[in-house]
């Protein structure tokens, strides 16, 4: 019974654990199921918008696509710089791309397009080789690198791949024509950023390359057919003025890298490369097209959308005259050709024509005889305001004004025979001229009464063979009131790479009597425009100036509004009175009716002719040090209220008895009346039919 009762309370006892240990399960249970529900509350209801935008995260990147720079005009609103769509074939990488990717599609693509051998060569560096090998033989790649340097930084490995690069297969590569335009294809898929498109090729780009690709689109993944802008000049003149752009290939100019990205320009933006294109890049630049491309959380591509069509670049109207422009040019050509035939060293021309008041450039003309064929004619304008020479005696006119500045009365006059200093050989004019007052000596070209205002300036008195003691600062002294006119100081021109003369260090005391005739310091045809244009316009020297304006773009032909108007400036005003201008300008007037040009201007000129001995120092250099001559002409039209001032330099002539440059100056100024008279007669023809029509 004892027993039985014991079994029995056993049996309860494990009976009660059983359910302690069953209830404690069940308690375990549910605690897990709270805590699962809590979970799911708080996901669902307080992290349930965070997870939902996870699962279906896009991210948005933004490319640029080409449009077109600003146009020019000019005076008379022609356009002499357009724009004209081209083909180019591209490629876009995103985020998924990897460089298999790119060698896969490169050699696709290489079946459709080729490149010259010799632009491979050109453009391919062999850093751009080196990287391609390294991307068409990963595994070869791997094993150039031993196991502790796979740990470093992959910047630290790669860099260390590309110098073990083997020297045979990267010279395997070099001499293989195709895997030189792998080559560079691959250089030209890596060249930009994710999303940006890179243009593979446009230059030389046929029709037939262009349809292959477009027929294969589907087959060559990342690589696109677009309209790409090129200019276009409808006048042959000034090309190398209006300057040029750099191909998509190119892209920025790496001299102003950082210029370029701090305005945010992708780094195969065209870029004006020089001249016009360059100084007004900041408005010629367009607004690109703007692309959103919609990606994934993988970086898949789900979309893209033009978000912002763009706009062309500001339009630009220039001060040049396009119909004389031509017309200089002609003339200019016609009298070089003619001219060299008589001097063989004679190789170049030039021809400034400015508003004496405004500072607009009107023509500016360089030519330059083809050093293997002296028929080939080469168009050298910039040569107006990047090269210098010595002006002779149209410096004459500044010469006797400094004179006035220093206190030489009007009308004072010196004898004109030749001067004897101690140590220096005689100085003297063509021949002794006998009395001179300012005006004579301007009409007959006196080099002795410019000595004499020299000597003045310098506070020495003239000594027959006594020495001359000058200083440097009567050099300065001197030049300084050359600089008044803008002789042998930059013009201001709104164009690069200008010269401001070449003021040389005199080694000789009887270089400051040079420098008074112009047969020593050297000054550029724009310089000598610019100075002419201060005698015609009363003693203001006016910055020269090519724009005029900036307009905001318009989708025809025509000029939109102003947005800068460019005002003319003046740079000084000369240290002269009215009346000293006037008794110059009478002294120019006389040069051409009585004077040293009487025989070849036939309109009404006011002008300085200007002769300078001077050694050869042109491209043949077997010749330099040879005795040449300068033929220059400076003046404006008409003499009185003058509305165009010009200046002419032809070089290196074998003597001086050419009239070359009064040649060219006569028919230039013919060939401005005859356009004004042009223009007149059309104005009032336009006027009537507008009247008519009313």
């Amino acid at each position: 019974m004892t027993e039985q009762n014991t079994n029995k309370s056993e049996e309860r006892k494990l009976r009660k654990s059983r359910y302690v240990r069953i209830n404690v399960f069940f308690f375990l249970v549910f605690l897990l199921f709270v805590a699962l529900i809590v979970r799911l509350g708080v996901v669902q209801i307080v992290q349930g918008e965070e997870f939902s935008k996870e699962v279906s995260r896009t991210e948005s990147d933004y490319a640029s696509l080409p449009a077109p720079r600003g146009k020019m005009y000019d005076r008379y609103n022609r356009v002499v710089v357009d724009n004209t769509r081209v083909p180019a074939i591209t490629y876009t990488v995103d985020k998924t791309t990897s460089a298999e990717d790119k060698i896969e599609t490169s050699k696709k693509l290489a079946e459709y397009i080729s490149y010259d051998n010799e632009f491979l060569t050109d453009e391919l560096k062999d850093r751009d080789i080196k990287d391609y090998w390294l991307a068409s033989h990963p595994t070869e790649a791997k094993e150039l690198l031993s196991k502790k340097e796979l740990e470093l930084k992959p910047a630290e490995t790669y860099k260390l791949q590309v110098e073990r690069v083997p020297e045979d297969e990267f010279n395997t590569i070099k001499s293989d024509p195709e895997q030189m335009e792998l080559a560079y294809i691959y250089t030209r898929f890596s060249s930009g950023y994710q999303y940006e498109p890179q243009v593979v090729k446009s230059l030389n780009l046929t029709d037939e390359e262009v349809s292959l690709v477009a027929e294969h689109l589907e087959q060559l993944p990342g690589v696109d057919v677009i309209t790409d802008w090129g200019r276009s000049y409808p006048y042959e003149s000034l090309g190398s003025i209006f300057g040029t752009v750099t191909s998509p290939e190119e892209g920025i100019l790496q001299s102003r890298e950082d210029y370029y990205k701090a305005r945010g320009y992708a780094r195969n933006e065209r870029v004006g490369r020089s001249y016009l294109e360059y100084q007004y890049e900041d408005y010629l630049n367009p607004r690109k097209a703007k692309v959103e491309y919609i990606s994934d959380k993988d970086g898949n591509i789900i979309s893209e959308e033009v978000v912002d069509e763009g706009q062309r670049g500001y339009d630009l109207k220039l001060s040049f005259d396009m119909e004389l422009q031509m017309e200089v040019e002609k003339i200019v050509e016609e009298e070089l050709l003619q001219a060299s035939k008589s001097h063989f060293l004679m190789d170049r021309a030039f021809v400034v024509m400015m508003d004496p008041y405004q500072g607009d450039v009107l023509a500016m003309v360089g030519k330059q005889l083809d050093s293997k064929n002296r028929n080939n004619i080469i168009d050298y304008p910039y040569g107006t305001f990047t090269t210098q020479y010595e002006a002779g005696s149209t410096v004459k006119g500044a010469t006797v004004l400094a004179g006035y500045q220093k206190g030489i009365p009007i009308g004072k006059g010196y004898y004109d025979t030749k001067l004897y200093f101690k140590g220096t050989p005689p100085k003297g004019s063509y021949s002794n001229l006998g009395y001179m007052t300012d005006l004579n000596a301007l009409k007959k070209s006196s080099n002795v009464y410019m000595f004499h205002v020299a000597l003045e300036i310098a506070d020495l008195e003239y000594v027959k063979n006594g020495p001359l003691n000058v200083s440097s600062e009567d050099f300065q002294r001197l030049r300084n009131y050359f600089a008044q006119f803008g002789l042998g100081v930059p013009t201001g021109i709104d164009l690069p790479q200008e010269s401001s003369g070449l003021l040389s260090t005199p080694d000789t005391a009887g270089k400051l009597l040079d420098i008074a005739i112009g047969q020593f310091d050297t000054y550029t045809p724009l310089q000598l425009a610019q100075y002419v244009s201060a005698v015609a316009n009363g003693g203001s020297r006016v910055q020269p100036r090519i724009v005029t304006s900036i307009h905001t773009p318009l989708e025809d032909s025509t000029l939109g509004p102003i947005a800068v108007d460019k005002s003319p400036n003046v740079l000084n005003k000369v240290n002269n009175t009215p009346e000293e201008i006037e008794r110059v300008q009478q002294g120019f007037r006389l040069v051409v009716t009585s004077g040293t040009a009487s025989a070849y201007i036939d309109y009404d000129v006011a002008g300085k002719t200007g002769t300078s001995q001077t050694n050869y120092y042109g491209p043949k250099r077997e010749y330099w040090g040879r005795k040449t001559n300068n033929l220059n002409f400076i003046g404006y039209y008409p003499s009185e209220n003058p509305e165009v001032a010009f200046s002419v330099v032809v070089p290196w002539a074998s003597n001086d008895k050419d009239a070359v440059n009064k040649h060219i100056a006569n028919r230039i100024v013919k060939a401005y009346m005859d356009l004004q008279k042009k223009y007149l007669t059309t104005t009032e023809i336009e006027t009537q039919e507008v009247t008519e029509t009313e």
